[in-house]
C-alpha cells in the first residue's frame, strides 16, 4: 500500500513506484493517490482532490472520506493484504493510519518526514507509533529523530533529481528581455496562501517596478489561483520552473520553493504573511530559529526572512532591491552561500534509496 494526499505526494509516488517495479516483478500497489501514481500503476483507493481540503467548511466536509478510506485500508491490513504500507508526508492523515496498519502487522515505511521537529516536538510519541522507519529529506532530521526513539535513513532530497532550465531559455519561452533585471515572485500554491500573501507580494513588486529595480515581475501562479489587481505583474501558470530560471532574484513563500530557488541559484527573500491570532501561536509553538528550509538546511541565516507579524512591503522590498542588481555583493554573497546549501541536500537518486529501504523492510 502506498499512500499520499497532496499533488507534491504524488509525484514521489509516482517516481518510487516506477523504482520499485525495475527491481521487483509481479509488486502491486494500491493506495490513494494522483495521476503520477496512477500512471505509474497504482490501483487508486482514493484520488487527491478528494483528500486536500481547504477552510473550515472544507476540512469538515472531508472527514467523513478521511475516515472511510482509513476504515478500509485498516480492514484491508487486518486481513493480510499488505506487504508493507508507504506513507507520503500528510502527517494528520498518516499519523493515525499508520498507527492503524502497525497494529494490524504491517511493516510502515515514512517517505518525507512530519516537521515535528519546528512547532509539535510532542507528537513524536505518535510518530513512533506509526511508523518503523522514515526516509528523511533533510539532512538535520536524522539525528533529530534517531535521538528520539525513531529509526531514521537520510535518502536526499527529490530535488537533486531536478534538472532546471537555463535562464536565457527561460525567458525566451516566456518572451522575456534576455538582459535586464526580472523579478520572480512565489506567493504559494495553496488557496488560502495565495490570499494571505498575494498582497504583500504584489505590492512589493509594484515598489520594485516603480523605483526601476526591475523591468518586469513574473508570478509563478497556479492553474486556478486568483491574483487580483496584478497591473504589470505577468501571471504565468503552472510555469514555476521556468518563472525561477527567468528571475533575476525571487520572493518566496516559506517552504520548498526556499530549496528550489537554492538549487537553482536564485537570491531570495522569504516572506509569509498570517493573521495576527495565528502569528501569536506560531511564536509560541515554533522551535526552530528560521521558517525557511534554506536556512535550515544551511543553518545559519543566508536568506532574510519575514514572518513577524506584521509584514511590512517597505521592509521586504529593502532587503530585496539589492538582489536585483547581480553586481552587488548581496548578489553575489547570497549566491555563494547558496552554492554551498545544494551538496547538503544529497546526491541524485532519493527514490532508489526510498525503494530499497522500502523492499527491505517489506522483506522482499
Amino acid at each position: 500500500m502506498i499512500s499520499a494526499g497532496e499533488p507534491s505526494g504524488d509525484q514521489l509516488g509516482g517516481a518510487l513506484v516506477q523504482e520499485l517495479q525495475s527491481r521487483r516483478e509481479g509488486l502491486l500497489f494500491e493506495g490513494p493517490g494522483g495521476p503520477a501514481m496512477a500512471d505509474a500503476g497504482v490501483a487508486l483507493r482514493s484520488t487527491v482532490d478528494q483528500l486536500s481540503a481547504l477552510g473550515f467548511l472544507e476540512v469538515a466536509g472531508a472527514i467523513p472520506r478521511h475516515l472511510r478510506l482509513m476504515h478500509g485500508l485498516a480492514r484491508d491490513a487486518v486481513a493480510g493484504r499488505f506487504a508493507l504500507a508507504i506513507l507520503i508526508d500528510y502527517p494528520e492523515f498518516h499519523l493515525r493510519l499508520g498507527a492503524r496498519l502497525r497494529r494490524a502487522g504491517v511493516p510502515v515505511l515514512w517517505y518525507v518526514a512530519p516537521q515535528v521537529w519546528a512547532w509539535a516536538p510532542g507528537r513524536i510519541a505518535r510518530l513512533r507509533a506509526a511508523a518503523d522507519r522514515i526516509a528523511a529529506v533533510l539532512p538535520f532530521e536524522v539525528a533529530w529523530f534517531a535521538s528520539r526513539g525513531v529509526a531514521t535513513t537520510f535518502v536526499g532530497h527529490p530535488l537533486a533529481d531536478r534538472v532546471w532550465p537555463s535562464g536565457p531559455a527561460a525567458r525566451l519561452a516566456l518572451q522575456l528581455p534576455s538582459t535586464g533585471p526580472v523579478l520572480g515572485i512565489f506567493p504559494g500554491s495553496r488557496e488560502g496562501e495565495i490570499e494571505r500573501n498575494w498582497p504583500l507580494f504584489r505590492d512589493v513588486a509594484k515598489q520594485m517596478l516603480a523605483v526601476g529595480a526591475c523591468s518586469h515581475v513574473v508570478t509563478a501562479a497556479t492553474a486556478s489561483g486568483y491574483y487580483p489587481d496584478a497591473g504589470p505583474i505577468l501571471l504565468f501558470r503552472d510555469v514555476a520552473d521556468r518563472v525561477l530560471a527567468a528571475a533575476t532574484a525571487v520572493l518566496v513563500k516559506s517552504g520548498t520553493t526556499t530549496l528550489e530557488a537554492a538549487c537553482a541559484g536564485r537570491p531570495m527573500v522569504v516572506a509569509y504573511r498570517t493573521s495576527w491570532l495565528t502569528h501569536q501561536i506560531a511564536e509560541r509553538v515554533l522551535t526552530v530559529e528560521h521558517i525557511g528550509l534554506a536556512n535550515l538546511v544551511a543553518e545559519q541565516s543566508v536568506v532574510p526572512e519575514f514572518w513577524h507579524w506584521p509584514v511590512p512591503a517597505e521592509s521586504v522590498a529593502a532587503a530585496l532591491r539589492p538582489l536585483l542588481d547581480e553586481t552587488s555583493s548581496a548578489h553575489r554573497a547570497q549566491v555563494e552561500a547558496l552554492a554551498a546549501i545544494v551538496p547538503r541536500l544529497g546526491a541524485p537518486g532519493a527514490s532508489a534509496r526510498v525503494a530499497e529501504l522500502a523492499l527491505d523492510l517489506a522483506g522482499l
